[in-house]
């Protein structure tokens, strides 16, 4: 399936992320009318060199400057003659900036009224982006992001310093779980409507898989830097059929820690976020008979579940073992009627498919099957048999065009 993965290795910014997708193939005299059109500033569009890289570089001159409320911004771009999709995603886009700064500041969008959001130079960038992004056709695309360098240092605002990030950066890569790092160097590298483009742009979680690159693109920022100050987009094509899910596995051994200790183990870490838990019988040193714990986890998780290993087990070290990726099935829950001893019983299945919708397993939920076999008389292997024929039945085929519809949103959250 065909991708792409923004790199910002040295922040991102509005131009920046234009002149990375004209470098790409966008047309640049579209870009450059939308921009102009939008707002009150002068587009100039070259070729710039950044610490030996060759890349597109966008000017925007201001030819005014002015407050406005979002209210306001909306207005004006939706009176525009642009395409519906481009005046669509821009909105959003503005949105995006217009919910971080009015949660910063402790009000509502409504009243949300600054200088910053109603800069002329940021409607042009945010048309500019969106009118790029449509003319490329990436709206089918699936769109990773690496770690965003955002700088280090503080930044000057007219009421003082802050660090690095801007707070309005800061609350955009928390609300959409964008990664980020600081550095590599003293300065702002992301600004807010930066954070609000990868936002909006990028519709895939967790790291990215291995991609066959196409193309590369590269927008150039307006500092020169001891590294290339460019936003890198790289377009491709990914195997779309797994979903890659980034995963640590916790591992510990022990060998004085009872049965019922290490059952309850398993409970406790599933609970507290775990996706899987293993307990494997193991020969110590000395000869004793003792355990090893191992525990797939999301790296987020990964300092707490150990936390949680070493309280229960008595254990003076976990071993976090970093693993690339792993590749999973997209995982749906569903249920299916059956009929047993003239009754009708619904169960719960657990729908496993690959991102083209073709299934891959199911399997009954054993809880449910037992409950059914003891209200029915009939053992619990011939209910999960019964509920898995029937799901097949009816999963194999009918869901499978829908599911490919969705496939490209949020994955299922993974076990």
């Amino acid at each position: 399936m065909k991708a792409i993965l923004f790199d910002p290795f040295c922040g991102a910014s509005g131009d920046m992320t234009i002149g990375a997708l004209i470098d790409l193939g966008a047309d640049a005299r579209k870009i450059k009318d939308a921009m102009e059109l939008a707002a009150s500033v002068d587009v100039e569009i070259s070729r710039t060199n950044r610490k030996g890289i060759s890349a597109c570089c966008v000017d925007v001159s201001t030819k005014k400057e002015g407050s406005m409320t979002l209210n306001g911004i909306v207005d004006r771009i939706s009176s525009i003659d642009l395409p519906p999709a481009v005046i669509s995603d821009a909105i959003s886009v503005f949105n995006i900036l217009a919910n971080a700064e009015a949660k910063i500041h402790g009000t509502t969008i409504e009243k949300l009224h600054f200088h910053e959001l109603g800069q002329e130079d940021a409607i042009a960038d945010i048309i500019g982006a969106c009118t790029a992004f449509h003319d490329l056709g990436l709206k089918d695309h699936r769109i990773f992001c690496s770690p965003i360098s955002v700088g280090m240092g503080f930044i000057e605002f007219s009421h003082g310093k802050f660090p690095v990030p801007a707070p309005a950066a800061l609350e955009i890569l928390k609300e959409y779980s964008l990664p980020w790092q600081m550095g590599p160097v003293e300065g702002e590298l992301l600004t807010p409507t930066g954070a609000a483009l990868l936002a909006y742009f990028v519709n895939e979680t967790g790291g990215s898989p291995a991609i066959k690159t196409e193309a590369i693109g590269y927008g150039a920022g307006s500092r020169d830097f001891h590294v290339p100050n460019v936003l890198r987009i790289i377009k491709g094509e990914v195997d779309d059929s797994l979903i890659s899910d980034m995963i640590e596995m916790l591992e510990t051994n022990v060998d004085d820690v009872t049965g019922q200790v290490l059952s309850n183990l398993i409970e406790v870490l599933m609970d507290a976020g775990a996706r899987d838990v293993s307990i494997i019988p193991a020969t110590m040193k000395k000869g004793r008979s003792g355990h090893i714990i191992q525990v797939i986890a999301k790296p987020q998780d990964s300092s707490r579940l150990a936390r949680k290993i070493i309280e229960e087990t008595g254990s003076l070290g976990v071993r976090i073992i970093p693993i690339k990726h792993r590749l999973i099935a997209r995982r749906e829950m569903d249920k299916v009627s059956i009929s047993l001893n003239g009754k009708e019983f619904q169960i719960s299945v657990k729908v496993a498919r690959d991102l083209r919708g073709a299934l891959l397993n199911i399997s009954a939920e054993f809880d449910e099957c037992k409950k059914v076999s003891q209200e029915s008389g009939i053992p619990v292997r011939d209910v999960i048999r019964v509920t898995e024929e029937e799901a097949r039945k009816n999963f194999s085929s009918v869901k499978a065009q829908i599911f490919r519809r969705d496939a490209t949103k949020n994955p299922c959250e993974s076990v």
